[in-house]
């Protein structure tokens, strides 16, 4: 939409508005203002010339920069660290606090409030919400939620990241619970619930051997250096109590397995018996034991059951109570149980290097073809992603190509424009990595509006050289030197109002900024990166086609298309 509109005004409006504020000025009332930057102007495209000159004498070393720029951005980007999107400053951390899967409700409550004392220490925490009991975020009665509001980003001292590192050796010291946390994002496509940011799924129809594989799959990425917050939603160590009834002892006594299930639930389950009326609120009344009978499975030795002939029957004469562990929870992915683990990256790593290391240790274990593993979530959509974005690269330039061949009607001359973009490609990878930034989605899409900033440098100069050999019969030499001077000023006018819109997107420091510093840093480094080199080699790569086709023309391959002369 931005491209159909910025066109329809190029066309419409624009011509209007010179044809109306364009006015013819005489030089002798131009301000002093203007004479000093037209002569600053004058000498920068005199000493462009000359250095020009000098570059066109050796044209054959120019070539051999062109081409080892081509070289150096197609081993940057094999080096460079792959990354998804940038972990972004939200201001919200979210926790997820994992205590012993025997613990109780009472026992889970204190601890995490403990958690809670500790985090509101921390000078850059504002507020924050917790959370325990099962619900759609917590699965397991073990488990609990805290929502951490961070301090205004211009208030605080660090970003959330440096705060979460902060707080992981305070919060480590509360025995009995362990937390973790990740920042907020704006932008996610997680579709579970996770205790940290990446996920991880090991699948299989065997439960047994599922849990034996992911046991020791854990233990070593737990050993990993790229990862950090290893977790695993595996949960087999809960407490569970089975009642085994006598039927023979219970049918004497006259009971029935219906009559034992209620007494168990009215003392244990809950059970709503009424409702208190009252003019502003209503109260549900729930029977239940004292809560101190609730705490270990002794109590079952008190509780009695009553028989169909009135008389109250210890539950211990005819039922025996045996515990054991038990899962409590079974996680499934279709129809086979799955286990997730997830994970964050530690400080300097990138994806890439994280999902290369998983998948080695995946090896080293002697992963059996019985088990099913993958990414999930933004770990999952980055392998994708991965693997697409040199075809997308790829699908842009031949794009760009075609549209270039029908514009000039030749099969060379948009190569020579095309010859622009590895030196945009060097100055946008280099500037990632001199930055500490990973190649993601956004710095993608920086390099992507790059091919289109950038190959105008050398439309310009060409479609001017182009347009004096068919019309005014002039020598590519003479051509494209004038063509460099001349479309000098508006080549830098376009670069520089480039350069500094991508220079906030670069430097701002907002909340979520981190999500458009790879966009800024990709088009800043290029451009600065571009402009010094294309100036120079463009010129040289264009002679170089042009003696190209020319040999092509003998041999009858190309055929170029002239413009006819005037009077034919």
């Amino acid at each position: 939409m931005t491209i159909l509109v910025s066109a329809a005004v190029s066309l419409s409006l624009t011509p209007m508005m010179c044809a109306k504020l364009l006015k013819h000025k005489d030089p002798s009332k131009r301000g002093r203002f203007y004479n000093l930057s037209e002569d600053f102007y004058n000498r920068v495209i005199a000493f462009y010339g000359r250095t020009l000159k000098i570059v066109l004498r050796h044209q054959t070393i120019t070539l051999l920069v062109t081409v080892g720029t081509l070289v150096l951005t197609l081993f940057l980007y094999v080096i460079v660290p792959k990354g998804f999107f940038p972990v972004q400053d939200t201001g919200v951390i979210l926790a997820i606090a994992d205590a012993p899967q025997n613990v109780s409700f009472k026992a889970l409550a204190e601890r995490q409030q403990a958690l809670t004392r500790v985090i509101l220490k921390d000078p850059d925490v504002e507020s924050l919400s917790s959370f325990i009991g099962v619900d759609g975020t917590n699965l397991t009665p073990n488990s609990g939620r805290i929502q951490i509001n961070l301090k205004p980003r211009d208030e605080r001292t660090a970003s959330a990241s440096d705060i979460i590192r902060r707080l992981q050796p305070q919060v480590a010291q509360v025995e009995g619970i362990t937390l973790f946390m990740q920042p907020v994002q704006d932008l996610t496509v997680e579709d579970r619930v996770s205790r940290t940011q990446f996920q991880y799924t090991m699948e299989d129809a065997d439960a047994k051997e599922l849990a034996r594989l992911s046991s020791q799959l854990l233990d070593k990425l737990r050993t990993l250096p790229q990862l950090r917050d290893v977790a695993s939603d595996q949960q087999a160590g809960g407490l569970e109590a089975d009642v085994t009834i006598d039927r023979d002892t219970a049918s004497r006594l006259g009971i029935l397995p219906q009559q034992i299930d209620n007494t168990l639930y009215d003392a244990f389950g809950q059970r709503q018996v009424s409702t208190i009326y009252t003019q502003l609120n209503q109260y549900h009344v729930v029977l239940e034991v004292d809560p101190q009978f609730q705490q270990n499975p002794g109590s079952f030795k008190d509780l009695y059951v009553k028989s169909n002939t009135g008389t109250q029957v210890p539950l211990s004469a005819f039922t025996q109570v045996h515990t054991s562990n038990t899962s409590l929870a079974v996680n499934h992915q279709g129809q086979f149980p799955v286990v997730t683990i997830s994970f964050n990256l530690a400080p300097k790593m990138s994806l890439g290097d994280a999902t290369k290391a998983i998948e080695q240790a995946e090896q080293e274990i002697g992963m059996p073809p019985s088990v099913h593993t993958a990414f999930q979530g933004t770990a999952a959509a980055f392998r994708n992603s991965l693997s697409t974005e040199p075809w997308l690269i790829v699908a842009a330039i031949v794009t760009v190509y075609i549209v270039l061949g029908v514009l000039y009607e030749s099969y060379i001359h948009p190569i020579t424009i095309l010859s622009t973009l590895p030196s945009a490609g060097v100055g946008a990878i280099l500037a990632l990595l001199i930055t500490g930034n990973d190649l993601g989605v956004v710095g993608l899409i920086g390099i992507i509006l790059l091919i289109g900033i950038v190959k105008k440098n050398a439309i310009m100069m060409i479609d001017f050289a182009l347009e004096a050999e068919r019309v005014e019969h002039k020598p590519p030499e003479e051509a494209i030197f004038q063509a460099c001077l001349l479309r000098f000023r508006p080549i830098m006018m376009t670069t520089m109002a480039a350069l500094l819109g991508g220079l906030p997107l670069a430097l701002g420091s907002g909340t979520g900024s981190e999500l458009r510093h790879p966009l800024g840093i990709t088009i800043v480094g290029g451009l600065l990166v571009s402009q010094a080199l294309t100036l120079y080699t463009t010129p040289v790569v264009y002679l170089w086609f042009d003696r190209l086709a020319k040999r092509f023309e003998r041999f009858g391959v190309l055929n170029r298309v002239e413009e006819p002369a005037v009077g034919d």
